[in-house]
């Protein structure tokens, strides 16, 4: 492990002797090199073997860094000893707790080779009386020498030091210094004895201390605070010279700190004489004063100690007499000869103040000349000799003396400086060219002059986009100027962002080696602390004292010019101390800005990227490694979400889409809550020079592998942030506090509420902060977990007192829950009402964190242990929690920010999360319901070809729900499995919902094909008598054409002889069979329309002009209703009605909402009739006129109540209008059912349709052909149509199943389908499409549906489509000829087991083939029965199959190049079962504009409608009350403004829309500034159609400003893209 060369440095020192001769010398020399290399072999024995027991053998080569420590493993056991091997990390992990105790780790005895003290020894006689004596004067009695010490726990600091890397070296001298421990300042290195002074690892220390000065009777107390590389100060150093009884280290103690052990010393717990990396180190502390009168000094004062005999340690020696104000020198005596007399007689030689402590003397103190004082120790109290010193060191100190400053450390001749490593000045250079351009500047005008980019620009950028949440007046044009302003300022800064500060330090982060890169940034941090330190405290003092002044004139209730006056002089001091705040923080904050300027600007100037491109990326590393970010600036209170963004999204591409558990904070200020996570995760919270934390800072902390299994998420997050109502912020601190609670509170998995000391008043105040916030959370439904932090309590062990504290502060939670309920307008009577909370165990109380008063008070080892109690409890809790992946952080933080902008948190507030979430579940929902249609459909199929067949005459809903059963239980695990994956916690709200919609879903999927196949088994015995009619004249018939074939044998190539003999048989067969039948006329539905019209006493000539000029075909679209409204009553009932309807004297508009009733009205006549004339039975008992009539009658009562309850007339041209579009929709229906009902029950329509079928029999008997071959030909014929209709359905239903899975518009959710819609509108640009898309939403998305089926079937991929049908064609083939070989083989097992006259055995024999042949295809295939009796002379069914086979694959080969379209005249079509499938869904539209609710579930209750992309509301009509100004403004800038709209003649807020009635309570309308493209072109596009269409214009406070004339449709199209995106 060690290097095996020796480097032999002499560094001990002898006493002067006598010169010797040459051969003297030489011997001594060599006995004393041989010494010296001996003395080394064994330094080097002994390190190893510390090391080993310690088990760092490895790490002296390859040391520790602080990521292996800034990570969360294993708890510490604070109460439990450890074993040597765990040592080093346990005192290490405790000594970043700030516990002091590290030094004090009890030793746990695992190996029988280790003593945790020395063992008492045991006399063993029993044998006589005497022995107990003999034992008591025994002086040797037998121990076993062989157990060794514990270590010491020097050596155990010491070898972790060495083992530590240069960063981790710094953090654990600055965290010994906040235990307000000794620091090493000289360190022999334990191999090579080389000196070093590891000035890197002070860098970080910075001392404050008071000093007071009595001037004019007054006593004024001066603040210093500065880096304490930096102070200069007096130093006394303490030197040993020979063995003493005395503890030099505990005397100083009592010089510094008599209730601390700021030195170790041999008194202590642990200590041993086995002491081994101790020799020769010098260790530093610094007594600082408080300002108080006992003061032990009343300046600062460094003392350094040297450990060791200094006798021996001559280089450390030397430099401390050098560099100290006093040296105090520890002798056992001063006799003459003493080897300690020459040095002594060196340092007496010296001009410095020595004092002289001697062992052995009793002397009181003696000034031997000025400045040499010498005392004794014997016989004198460790106080009284403090006290003297004390009086002494005063007394020197108070008149001239050298001063010591650590850095001219780095100037000592013979010694190593850590600093002047090669990487160390390689990123102090990088800083230091930063730091020279602003050294000698103005600490207050160095951002603004260096960093413009975060200042003015970015403060006044802030204050504007939080306006555009804000808007009054006219809503677009000063949003649009606004954006301009936001514009322009980018543009500032972006000009600005070229500046030589951060052009250097983002060269240096990009350019430096890893190491030198975090040796620049520390640099960095270092020298910029420094450079505004000492402005700083003066500052601050300042500040304090004008505060002070403040207060006292507010407790009097001065209302003079005075208090005004010292308000503005404290205001003006508030803002020089944020000037002047000045840190590394804010370099990154530039680097965010210039990033956000230049991303702002990227699409408007498509120039070459330059370095800004690459700042996310250097600040992900940064944070990686352990870094803090800011979240929200602090000073500009706004959270920079482009910054923010592009960071997260570096972080994620670095190290994955990693978990983590988000921990906030949040408290009063300065109530030590960064204090409190750096101790508990050993962080360094950036914090300003002589500031709190500022807005909100994040950081990550690694989950360590030791205990990754027990938790779900892999880093935690820290959230730190400003405190609450801090000074600077009082006239805003109420809002400000709101919104950062609320901000920080819903990003955090957990809450840690800080609340500092026992005063009620303060804690109320963030009491009724956090509570508001946690029911914000709670009305959005985030739950996140808290935790109530109480610190600086007095008497944290009283557990009775801690009881009745949990009572009061579970009181005053209560009492604000109640408080924010009332405010929030929410349910609650107490605060577990809001979120999950037991003050027994949610409630931790902290001791204060000082032992005694700063700033020489070390940390309360009580505090220490709250915080590993507390940080056990956290991880405890953080164990039950999931997470959130760092992607939903950033979509978190994104909502949380965009919310708070708006004035109503609550009702802003959009969980991207939980929507995206839920898209993904839509779209899975869709697949689940198209799982059991197309299932369903398959089974609707095969039953609907039994029924025809007439085999199965009822349907059970038992039978379909049995029949769908596997299918239902596949899609219910699927379920489960999907609710219980990786987003369980967000999807755990909709599982019930979502399993109760699909178990609707299956249960009205079967209900709805029972009722279909109800009506078939009806239709089907409605027909029997026809289908027995059909049986009887096909026999008659086929008997008849046998029998007259037969004479026409010779006639059989005469195709005109064959009609004409054919004509008269079939004349005389069809009188016979209908002569009984009274044919079904056709319809005259036109006829009925003007009889029932006239008979409901509307005029001829008022039907024929609307027949005529066809305006009724589109008054469900119509723009303006004004012209069918009547004022043809008495002048003073007109004026009532023109007042009610909100007609101004001379205007001409109608208001939109009476416009939209009237619509409404139009919209529900045109449903209701539909259901109605849908429900008569035309299927099966045909057309009646009464039909018609009750339509009509209907609609014309509908209009007569309308008009009843509203008060106006309409003219009769409206009815009239209202009733021929309703004829139109039901009439089409109608003539199609009754024509269908006529094609299966009129005998004369069935027998002219079968009239060539027949005669095609007839002619092939003619021919002579063979019954075989005839029959044959006969089942092929039977077949034909059955199997195109039965290919034809099939390819529907796979088609469908096809488009849904292939066709991007078809794929996904209602809101992808809604993209596809207006994209399609927008490529078209079909003016007539986009009105019946606003006014008749879903039949413009089943006419897209239809369109897209047909190009999709048609054009896009006819190939694929005819693929399908070849596919469906062979299966059918493939049945068919199955049947076929069946049937045959039956025939062929069955044949010969009685023999019987030969035609009765044929005539059985093929009834049997019939059947089986039938029956195989009963579920497949629907065709009339086979009449067979004509044909019992067949007797070769081999022959008839092969037949059959012949005209089967004629058959098959025409169905293969069927036409597409013939699908459309069979039950199933594609369009029409995906229409069903996608349309299902829900329909309710915006209030305001008219967008379609997005929801895929059809009733989604007690989800409220929302859709992403709402509109400007003048598309549907919206107008301004008593103008014919189209409103311009999108709905979701109203509900952010403080203007108003009227409803049923009462105005409401469009802040408070959910007021104006359940329409309006039954949206959430998100206030949103990402308006979409797409309808800022279509206005603009359409404006002239769309003011024709409305009869209003777009003008006046809806004018169309010039800005949005310039959007192309491309933009439009692509915004849809993006707005899907964000989704």
């Amino acid at each position: 492990m060690f290097d095996p060369e020796i480097i032999l440095l002499s560094h001990y020192s002898a006493v002067d002797e006598p010169e010797d001769s040459a051969a003297e010398t030489e011997a001594k020399q060599s006995v004393k090199i041989s010494e010296e290399i001996n003395k080394k072999k064994q330094h080097e024995r002994e390190t190893e073997k510390l090391f080993g027991r310690l088990h760092l053998q490895d790490k002296h080569q390859q040391k520790f860094t602080p990521a292996e420590f800034l990570k969360i493993g294993p708890p510490l056991k604070l109460d439990h000893g450890t074993c040597e091997k765990d040592l080093a990390h346990t005192f290490l992990q405790r000594l970043m707790m700030l516990d002091y105790r590290a030094r004090y780790i009890p030793v746990r005895q695992d190996s029988p080779e280790v003593s945790l003290s020395n063992p008492v020894p045991v006399f063993d006689d029993d044998e006589t009386d005497g022995s107990d004596l003999d034992a008591l004067y025994s002086t040797s009695v037998e121990c076993d020498q062989s157990k060794q010490n514990h270590v010491h726990p020097m050596d155990v600091q010491m070898a972790v030091f060495h083992c530590s890397d240069s960063f981790l070296k710094q953090n654990m001298i600055t965290k010994l210094s906040q235990c307000q421990y000794a620091l090493p300042l000289l360190v022999p290195d334990p191999v090579t004895m080389d000196v070093e002074c590891p000035l890197w690892t002070f860098r970080q220390i910075k001392k404050t201390w008071k000093i007071a000065k009595n001037e004019d009777d007054s006593n004024i107390v001066t603040m210093k605070s500065m880096p304490i590389c930096k102070a200069e100060t007096p130093m006394v150093s303490f030197l040993r010279l020979g063995s003493l009884s005395l503890s030099k280290s505990q005397l100083m103690n009592t010089l510094i700190n008599d209730r601390h052990n700021t030195f170790f010393h041999r008194n202590r717990p642990g200590s041993t004489k086995s002491r081994h990396l101790m020799d020769g180190v010098v260790e530093i502390a610094w007594y600082c004063p408080s300002g108080k009168p006992n003061d032990a000094f009343t300046d600062c004062v460094a003392f350094c100690n040297l450990h060791g005999d200094a006798l021996l340690i001559e280089k450390q020696r030397d430099i401390l007499t050098e560099k100290s104000s006093v040296n105090v020198v520890l002798v056992p005596t001063l006799e003459k000869g003493h080897e300690s007399i020459t040095v002594i007689s060196k340092h007496l030689k010296s001009s410095k103040p020595l004092i002289i402590l001697i062992a052995d003397d009793d002397c009181d103190t003696v000034q031997m000349k000025k400045g040499k004082y010498k005392l004794g120790l014997k016989d004198k109290s460790q106080s009284d000799v403090s006290e003297e010193l004390k009086r002494i060191m005063s007394n020197i100190l108070s008149g001239p003396h050298d001063s010591f400053k650590l850095e001219t450390m780095a100037d000592v001749p013979g010694i190593k400086v850590d600093e002047k490593d090669t990487a160390c000045q390689t990123g102090k250079s990088a800083a230091m060219k930063i730091v020279d351009l602003f050294q000698w500047k103005d600490v207050s005008k160095i951002k603004d002059t260096c960093l413009p980019c975060q200042g003015k620009l970015w403060h006044e950028w802030s204050r504007i986009n939080k306006e555009l949440y804000h808007l009054k007046g006219h809503i677009e044009k000063e949003k649009c100027q606004k954006q301009q302003e936001l514009l322009k300022i980018r543009q500032n800064q972006q000009k600005a962002s070229c500046s030589k500060l951060m052009k250097l330090f983002t060269e240096s982060l990009s350019s430096l080696k890893s190491t030198d890169k975090k040796y620049f940034v520390k640099w960095i941090q270092i020298l910029i602390d420094a450079l505004s330190t000492g402005d700083l405290s003066t500052i601050l003092q300042s500040y304090d004292k004008k505060w002070s002044e403040v207060l006292t004139l507010k407790k009097k209730h001065d209302k003079s010019d005075q208090l005004e006056s010292k308000q503005i002089e404290f205001d003006q001091i508030s803002a020089k101390l944020q000037s002047a705040t000045f840190g590394l923080e804010h370099i990154f904050r530039e680097m965010g800005q210039i990033y956000e300027a230049h991303k702002s600007l990227q699409k408007q100037r498509k120039r070459r990227q330059t370095d800004w491109v690459k700042y996310p990326e250097l600040a992900a590393e940064l944070m990686i490694s352990g870094h803090p970010m800011e979240l929200m600036d602090g000073d500009a209170g706004h959270v920079p979400l482009i910054w923010i963004s592009s960071l997260l999204d570096e972080v994620i591409k670095k190290l994955g889409d990693k978990k983590v558990f988000v921990l906030s904070v949040l408290g009063v200020q300065s109530s030590g809550k960064s204090t409190m996570l750096n101790a508990m995760f050993g962080l360094q919270f950036a914090v300003s020079a002589g500031r709190c934390t500022k807005g909100a800072f994040m950081q990550l902390i690694k989950v360590s592998e030791e205990i990754k299994t027990d938790f779900q998420f892999d880093y935690v997050l820290v959230v730190d942030t400003e405190g609450l109502r801090a000074l600077e912020l009082v006239d805003t601190s109420l809002h400000h506090d709101n919104e950062l609670a609320t901000f920080v509170v819903g990003l955090g998995n957990m809450t840690l509420i800080n609340i500092f000391g026992e005063n009620p008043a303060d804690m109320q105040d963030v009491l009724q902060i956090v509570v508001q916030a946690f029911m914000r959370m709670k009305k959005v439904k985030l739950s996140p977990s808290c935790v109530f932090v109480h610190q600086n309590v007095t008497d944290v062990a009283a557990a009775e007192k801690n009881m009745d504290g949990k009572r009061r502060l579970q009181e005053k939670l209560d009492k604000m829950a109640r408080l924010a309920a009332t405010e929030e307008v929410c349910d609650a009577e107490c605060f577990s009402d809001v979120i999950a909370f037991d003050v027994q165990t949610d409630v931790k109380y902290f001791a204060q964190l000082w032992e005694g008063s700063p700033p020489m008070a070390p940390p309360n080892p009580g505090y220490t242990d709250s915080v590993q109690d507390l940080k056990n409890f956290i991880l405890s809790k953080a164990s039950q929690s999931a997470g959130i992946t760092l992607s939903q952080f950033k979509s978190k933080i994104h909502d949380m920010w965009n919310a708070l902008l708006n004035e109503n948190f609550v009702f802003s507030f959009k969980n991207t999360l939980e929507i995206a979430v839920y898209r993904k579940l839509e779209i899975q929902y869709g697949n689940w319901t198209w799982t059991l249609r197309s299932n369903m459909l398959t089974i609707e199929n095969q039953l609907h070809t039994e029924i025809e067949n007439g085999k199965l005459d009822m349907v059970e809903l038992s039978y379909l729900n049995d029949k769908m059963s596997k299918t239902y239980e596949e899609i219910k695990k699927d379920m489960t499995a999907y609710f219980d994956g990786r987003d369980k916690e967000m999807l755990v709200q909709w599982k019930g919902r979502f399993e109760n919609k699909i178990k609707e879903f299956h249960d009205e999927q079967v209900r709805g094909v029972k009722r279909k196949l109800d009506e078939v088994i009806q239709q089907r015995s409605a027909c029997k008598k026809l289908d027995d009619k059909k049986t009887e004249f096909e026999n008659k018939l086929l008997q008849k054409s046998k029998e007259l074939a037969h004479q026409l044998k010779d006639k059989a190539r005469d195709e005109e002889e064959l009609k004409k003999q054919f004509n008269s048989v079939w004349k005389v067969c069809v009188k016979e069979i209908t002569a009984s039948i009274k044919p079904i006329e056709d319809i005259n539905l036109e006829e009925d329309q003007s009889t029932i019209l006239q008979d409901l006493g509307f005029e001829w000539s008022l039907i024929a002009e609307s027949k005529n000029n066809g305006n009724y075909k589109n008054i469900s679209e119509l723009g303006d209703y004004i012209h069918y409204v009547s004022f043809t009553r008495p002048e003073r009932w007109v004026s009532a009605v023109k007042e009610h309807l909100g007609f101004g004297s001379g205007t001409k508009h109608m208001p939109h909402g009476e416009q939209q009733l009237i619509r409404s009205l139009i919209h529900n006549v045109e449903e209701h009739s539909l259901d109605l004339i849908k429900s008569k039975p035309v299927a099966t008992r045909g057309y009646s006129s009464t039909y018609l009539q009750e339509v009509f009658k209907n609609v014309k009562e509908k209009v007569t109540e309308f008009e009843s309850q509203w008060k106006y007339a309409l003219k009769k041209e409206f009815t009239v209008d209202l009733l021929l579009y309703v004829f139109d929709k039901v009439g089409s229906w109608l003539s199609e059912s009754h024509k269908k009902f006529k094609m299966k029950n009129d005998a004369h329509t069935y027998l002219e349709n079968k009239k060539m079928h027949y005669y095609n029999i007839f002619r092939s008997f003619c021919k002579g052909n063979s019954s075989a071959v005839v029959l044959g030909e006969l089942i092929c014929e039977k077949l034909k149509s059955p199997t195109a209709e039965a290919v034809c359905n099939k390819t529907a239903i796979d088609l469908a199943e096809e488009m849904r899975c292939r066709c991007p518009a078809f794929s996904g959710n209602r809101l992808n389908l809604e993209k596809h819609v207006l994209k399609s509108l927008a490529e078209k640009e079909d003016f007539d499409g986009f009105i019946t898309y606003i006014q008749r939403p879903r039949q413009q998305v089943e006419t897209f549906i239809k369109e897209e089926v047909k190009k999709y079937i048609f054009t896009k991929n006819k190939n694929k489509a005819q693929k399908i049908l070849k596919k469906n064609v062979e299966d059918i083939k493939r049945r068919v000829s199955q049947a076929l070989f069946a049937a045959t083989e039956e025939v062929k097992t069955q044949r010969g087991e009685k023999e019987e006259e030969e035609k009765q055995q044929n005539e059985k024999q093929l009834k049997k083939w019939v059947e089986k042949f039938s029956s195989s295809l009963t579920d497949v295939l629907k065709f009339d029965t086979i009449s067979f009796e004509n044909f019992n002379d067949i007797n070769k069914f081999d022959f008839l199959k092969e037949e059959i086979e012949k005209g089967l694959e004629c058959i098959m080969k025409e169905l293969s190049s069927l036409p597409l379209d013939k699908m459309n005249e069979f039950r199933l079509q594609p369009d029409q079962i995906l229409i069903n499938q996608l349309c299902n869904c829900c329909w309710e539209t915006c209030p305001f504009c008219a967008a379609v609710c997005t929801n895929t579930v059809k009733d989604h209750l007690p989800d409220k409608h929302n859709v992403p992309f709402h509109r400007p509301s003048g598309i549907k009509g919206w107008h301004k009350r008593d103008t014919d100004e189209l409103v311009i403004d999108f709905c979701t800038t109203l509900v952010a403004s403080d203007k108003h709209f009227h409803h049923h003649d009462s105005s409401y807020p469009y802040k408070e829309y959910q007021k104006a009635g359940e329409k309006f309570a039954s949206w959430k309308i998100t206030p949103d500034e990402s308006k979409l493209t797409y309808w800022k072109w279509f206005v603009c596009r359409f404006q002239t159609q769309l003011e024709g269409h409305y009869k209003l214009k777009f003008h006046g406070k809806g004018n169309i400003l010039h800005r949005q004339k310039n959007y192309s449709k491309q933009e439009a199209i692509n915004s849809l893209d993006e707005m899907i995106k964000s989704q």
